[in-house]
Order: C-alpha cells, then sequence, then structure tokens
C-alpha cells in the first residue's frame, strides 16, 4: 500500500474532471433533473480511476535506463542517452524527466511520449558544463499513464550517478585527429612552412653506399679526393611549459566559463599537441603560491599526467605572485624551453608591475604571454552612440582596446612574444603561435 500512494500521481485532468463533477451537484440542487445524471457521471469516474490505477500497478510494465560517459568535457556539449521499453499490453503515455546536477541549473529535462504495447524507444540530450569538478545525477523518474490520463505511476530508474567533469578532452582529440590528418587548417589553424632542415651537423664522414647523395660535401671531397659526406643529427626535442596564472583576474566570465578554464582547456590541447610533434610537454599553475608543477616529459601516458593535473585545480583567485614563477623557473628549468603564460591584462599598468618577472623569465626562455581581449568592449565598438553618455563609453572602450595592443608592442620591445585573443580563439591563436615558433626551432 505505502508503496503504491508513494508512486501515485493525480493528474491535472484528475482535478479539472473532479472540479467538473463538483459544479455539477451544485448545478444539480437549482435543477433537480441533473442530479442522476451528476451521479451516473461520478460513480462512471470513480471506476476509471481505479481501473487505470489497477492497469498501472498491476505490472511493472516500463524499464529505461540512462548512458553516458563515465567523465564529461568541460565546455562542451556532452551526449546523455535515455532507453525506454513499454512492457504493457496497450498504449501508453510517459513523461520523462531526469534529475541532472544542480550545477547546470535548468528544470527543462522533460520529455512527452507515447508509445504503443512492447515498443521500445530511445532519446538523447545534451549537457554542457562550465565548471571542472563532480556532478552527481539523480534518479530518471518515468511518469505512466493511460486512458483519461487521470492518474499517473511514477517509476524510478538508477540509484544516482557522480560524474567527474575534466578539462575538454573532446576538444583535444578533435585537434589531435587534426593534426595527425594533417587538416588543421579546417579550424583555422595555418599551415607554417618550416625553411632549411630539421637536422643539426654532427661531422664529416666517409661515404658509404646507401648515404644520401644531397649530403656530400663536395669541398671536403675535393681535399680528401674521395667521397666524404656531412653527417647530421636530429635535433633533440624541446620543452614547452604552459604557465597558468590562477589569479583573481583570471575570474573574468565569458559564455558561462571563467577565463581559467579557457586556459585550462587550451592547454590541454596545446600539451597534447606539442607531444604529437614530438616535444616535451610540461605545467606550471601558480597564483599567491605555486600548486602544481609537472615536469615536462613525453612518455607514454604524460598526457594522463597534464589531464589529472589540469582537472585538480583549484583556486581562491587571489593576487597571483609572478616573482615566485619567475625564480622557480630560473632555478628549475635550466634548458631552453617554450614557455606559454596564459594571464590577463586589463591595463598596461598592471602589466608594467610584472615586467621586471617577465623580462626574467624571457631571458633565458622564449616567452609567449597570453591574454585576453574584453568582448563586451568589442560590442559597445560597434554600436553607435545615441547620446553623449554612449559617446563617453564607445571612447573609454576604444581607449581600453588600444591599449591592448599597445601592450603587444611593449612586449615586443622587451623581446617578448604577446597574444591577444577572444576566449572562444584561445585555443587556435595558441596552436598558430606554436607551431610558427616551432618553425623557428624556438
Amino acid at each position: 500500500m505505502w508503496k503504491l500512494l508513494k508512486n501515485l500521481y493525480f493528474t491535472s485532468r484528475f482535478y479539472q474532471s473532479l472540479a467538473a463533477l463538483v459544479v455539477l451537484f451544485i448545478l444539480s440542487f437549482l435543477f433537480r433533473p441533473l442530479f442522476y445524471p451528476a451521479v451516473f457521471l461520478f460513480v462512471s469516474w470513480v471506476v476509471v480511476v481505479l481501473f487505470e490505477i489497477y492497469i498501472l500497478f498491476k505490472f511493472n510494465g516500463i524499464e529505461a535506463s540512462r548512458s553516458m560517459s563515465d567523465r564529461f568535457s568541460n565546455g562542451d556539449d556532452n551526449v546523455i542517452n535515455i532507453k525506454l521499453q513499454n512492457y504493457y499490453n496497450q498504449k501508453v503515455h510517459l513523461t520523462i524527466i531526469d534529475e541532472i546536477p544542480f550545477q547546470f541549473q535548468r528544470r527543462d529535462v522533460s520529455w512527452k511520449a507515447s508509445m504503443d504495447p512492447e515498443e521500445s524507444s530511445e532519446l538523447s540530450y545534451h549537457l554542457k558544463p562550465v565548471k571542472r569538478g563532480v556532478y552527481h545525477f539523480g534518479c530518471l523518474n518515468v511518469f505512466a499513464s493511460f486512458f483519461l490520463r487521470l492518474v499517473e505511476r511514477r517509476f524510478q530508474f538508477g540509484e544516482g550517478k557522480e560524474v567527474a567533469v575534466y578539462p575538454s578532452y573532446l576538444q583535444m582529440r578533435k585537434y589531435e585527429i587534426a593534426a595527425i590528418s594533417k587538416n588543421l587548417s579546417a579550424y583555422g589553424i595555418k599551415k607554417v612552412r618550416r625553411i632549411g632542415t630539421s637536422m643539426e651537423f654532427e661531422q664529416i664522414k666517409d661515404y658509404v653506399r646507401g648515404d644520401d647523395p644531397r649530403s656530400i660535401n663536395w669541398k671536403a671531397t675535393a681535399r680528401a679526393n674521395a667521397l666524404m659526406i656531412n653527417q647530421f643529427q636530429e635535433e633533440k626535442s624541446q620543452q614547452v611549459y604552459s604557465l597558468i596564472d590562477k589569479g583573481r583576474l583570471m575570474k573574468m566570465p565569458f559564455e558561462g566559463m571563467s577565463l581559467l578554464d579557457y586556459a585550462i582547456n587550451a592547454c590541454l590541447v596545446i600539451s597534447n599537441i606539442a607531444i604529437k610533434k614530438g616535444d616535451k610537454a610540461g605545467l606550471i599553475s601558480f597564483s599567491k603560491k605555486l600548486s602544481t608543477v609537472v615536469s615536462a616529459n613525453k612518455r607514454p601516458g604524460h598526457m594522463r599526467k597534464i589531464l589529472e593535473g589540469l582537472y585538480r585545480q583549484k583556486t581562491r583567485y587571489e593576487e597571483a605572485n609572478f616573482e615566485l614563477l619567475a625564480a622557480f623557473v630560473r632555478k628549475k628549468i635550466t634548458e631552453r624551453s617554450l614557455l606559454l603564460l596564459f594571464t590577463n591584462f586589463e591595463s598596461q599598468t598592471s602589466m608594467n608591475r610584472q615586467m621586471p618577472y617577465l623580462k626574467m623569465l624571457a631571458k633565458k626562455h622564449v616567452l609567449v604571454v597570453i591574454f585576453f581581449r574584453n568582448t563586451g568592449i568589442k560590442e559597445v565598438l560597434k554600436t553607435r552612440p545615441k547620446d553623449v553618455e554612449g559617446i563617453y563609453h564607445q571612447t573609454i572602450a576604444e581607449h581600453l582596446d588600444h591599449e591592448k595592443n599597445l601592450m603587444i608592442k611593449e612586449l615586443k620591445r622587451h623581446g617578448i612574444y604577446g597574444i591577444v585573443t577572444e576566449p572562444r580563439n584561445l585555443t587556435v591563436d595558441t596552436i598558430n603561435k606554436y607551431l610558427a615558433l616551432k618553425a623557428k626551432s624556438f
């Protein structure tokens, strides 16, 4: 009985029809001939309600299941599939409600469907998380009804499931496949032609059959009166470090995601591309203190280490300590490396405060400072001002936008590469810069 009451629901049609019967009984006091039809309709209504309850609870006529990946990709559409099976011997009307994690703040994850006897069906929907962490799914609820749909029976499936939201591994795979197929241009990534050779001279040796004739050193051949060739040593793997600023300026949101999460997604992609290109990838994240350090490597399984390091990034968005970062890099990274610094500067003054430490980083390494263009300012620049206040806003926006370009020039003056990009273009612009610098052997 408790199970019946717990899963029995009365629909809006139930209350509407009951209200209509009450009105009919009230009218029967004024018009006596309506009394017996009202009694007949009420008895018929009770019989139909009881019959629907009996049929609904006689069998466990509905089976449903939810299938999805054990982990979600942050900032991407993740697919959830729901399978339904009707074991009733008659047509059933269903309302499906999925209890999704509270982080999505959605109340529209419900569907209505009708299924014939013994019919199976499948539906799917997408969820796009914008924060990393653990998300908890609740039960899958299916409400079934028959005939006049006066009552519903609730079926619950599953006891909940936890899903970890990782940095965008779907984006990583997309660019990885494109890099393997050499189709990066389809995503706006430029092809960079490398001039010269990727080999370094090692020694001159005697020519033996099978050596490349193009490597013959004719001057040495003339002196030795025998064929001599240049022997080259393959270029060593170079180190690519992603430096992620977790300071307060990286909390700024764009399309629901923070700049920090955009940087984390881009870091995952560029690390994977670097390893595929034969370089070593490493990771350093910092705010007030250094939090995560993954030494550069390209061993199998190293990407998993970087992925886990990025997934566990937590921050209170304190002021970033660039001095600590510069001291650590100078002490621990002795080999010349490419440093991709993901940060954000909203004014030239704030960048100038960190300039001594940026120059310290660029002294022994190739430094690329990657920061963001405020898309809200871009929207203001596109509009035509209608009043004096609008003119003020647009003038300020033009000044702030121009200041970003001045910051790039200031970095260049100190031998530092700079990229100012919109968050949505961060990954593509970072890959383009990496490929261009790799073509120059850093």
